[in-house]
């Protein structure tokens, strides 16, 4: 089949090595220049390198409502154009103009997450698995019917990092069998259930932000879902900005109030944690390991040196 891509960063460049990999011919690529989004920094491996290194058209668009990039998608004349992380919304007149459509590849079990930075979210949540999903692109945001889903499982010490780098692995895969079950006419699509899908909107620095009234469990998931080389989970001590960058949930129940800095345990710092923490039924948050403002890390009893202060989300 002829083949148009539309991506952008790890996911789009992993997809586009799959498509360059396989029996199918690669006619056109369009991808987004590049950005100095903190998210959109980080796996940001250059679809339009790679295309260019193989000879492949490329156009570069922040977004695709010009008439020349709808007139050079039509001169392509592709059978089905594949899409990952292309991160503004496809008109009809491009998602439905190959014969077969648009194969969109999500990284999320769909019809939950949908939308920006699902394995974050996913993670935050304290969701069991993550994966991938191969769908058909509709007016919707992730809503098509799906073709195929991948999973791995999410261990208690995960990272963002760790899940990235298993979920991108299921893309070639993922794409070369979406790919052979269409070209075959074996494809079968499966509606997805409005009543079990959520959006997600993208990540911003606000979202990094920790909250001290979140129960200890949520906020050691968003300490890990924050992982390098992600912007830390921050808050303020005494006026300054600390990342997080290693914590996990205390053995003992702390009560009193959410973001006081109360007590060592083990080799971290309890931090009172929970709406509800004045009962005492709370476990609190360790702090292990934090990241000053000029980038020096610290054991955390090294840097709180006395007990007592909150920790806040302002200065």
């Amino acid at each position: 089949m002829r083949v148009v891509m539309f991506g952008y960063q790890t996911w789009g460049h992993r997809t586009l090595q799959a498509l360059l990999d396989s029996d199918h011919e690669v006619v056109l690529v369009v991808t987004h220049p590049k950005s100095e989004h903190a998210y959109e920094k980080i796996w940001d491996d250059s679809v339009a390198e790679l295309a260019a290194k193989h000879g492949v058209p490329v156009l570069l668009r922040s977004r695709p409502d010009d008439g020349e990039l709808l007139d050079a998608v039509r001169a392509a004349a592709p059978d089905i154009i594949v899409a990952n992380n292309w991160r503004t919304w496809l008109p009809p007149e491009i998602f439905d103009l190959p014969p077969h459509g648009t194969l969109n590849i999500h990284d999320s079990l769909l019809p939950a997450y949908a939308g920006f930075s699902p394995i974050i979210w996913a993670l935050v949540n304290g969701e069991e698995r993550v994966g991938v999903t191969a769908h058909r692109m509709n007016a919707g945001l992730d809503t098509g019917d799906i073709l195929l889903q991948r999973s791995v499982p999410v261990g208690p010490a995960d990272t963002a990092t760790d899940l990235f780098h298993r979920t991108v692995d299921l893309i070639t895969p993922l794409v070369g069998e979406s790919l052979r079950l269409i070209a075959s006419g074996e494809a079968r699509w499966r509606t997805q259930d409005p009543a079990q899908a959520s959006f997600f909107h993208k990540r911003s620095l606000e979202d990094s932000r920790i909250d001290w009234t979140w129960p200890a469990e949520d906020l050691e998931r968003l300490v890990r879902a924050q992982s390098d080389p992600y912007p830390s989970a921050f808050t303020h001590h005494r006026g300054e900005r600390i990342r997080i960058v290693s914590a996990s949930v205390s053995e003992a129940r702390y009560g009193g109030t959410p973001g006081r800095v109360f007590i060592r345990e083990g080799d971290g710092v309890v931090i009172v944690a929970g709406a509800d923490a004045r009962s005492g039924t709370r476990r609190g948050l360790v702090i292990r390991r934090l990241r000053t403002e000029d980038g020096t890390e610290h054991a955390a009893n090294d840097y709180f040196r006395t007990m007592g202060g909150y920790l806040t989300a302002r200065p």
